[in-house]
C-alpha cells in the first residue's frame, strides 16, 4: 500500500523536484556537518602536538639542567666556594 502510494506521488512533476531539493538538502546538510567534526579533530590533534612540544620542551629543560650538575659532593663544594650557583 506504501509503495503504491509513494510510487503515485513520485510520478508527479512537482513531487520529483520536491525529492530532489530534499536530497540536496540532506546533502549540503551532511557535507557541513562533515566539515565540522573533521574541523573538532583537527583541533585535537593540534591541542595535542601544542602538549607533546611543551612537554618536551620541559623535558629537554630538565636533561640540560642534569647535564650541568655537580658529580659529586666535592665537585658541589667547589662550586660553591666558587660562587657558582
Amino acid at each position: 500500500m506504501w509503495v503504491s502510494l509513494v510510487v503515485g506521488l513520485m510520478a508527479r512533476p512537482w513531487a520529483r523536484r520536491v525529492a530532489v531539493l530534499a536530497l540536496a538538502a540532506l546533502t549540503i546538510t551532511l557535507f557541513l556537518l562533515n566539515l565540522r567534526r573533521a574541523g573538532e579533530r583537527a583541533g585535537r590533534a593540534a591541542e595535542r602536538l601544542d602538549n607533546l612540544e611543551r612537554t618536551d620542551a620541559i623535558h629537554r629543560q630538565m636533561l640540560d639542567a642534569a647535564s650541568r650538575r655537580p658529580r659529586s659532593r666535592d665537585d658541589l663544594l667547589d662550586r660553591l666556594r666558587g660562587g657558582g650557583f
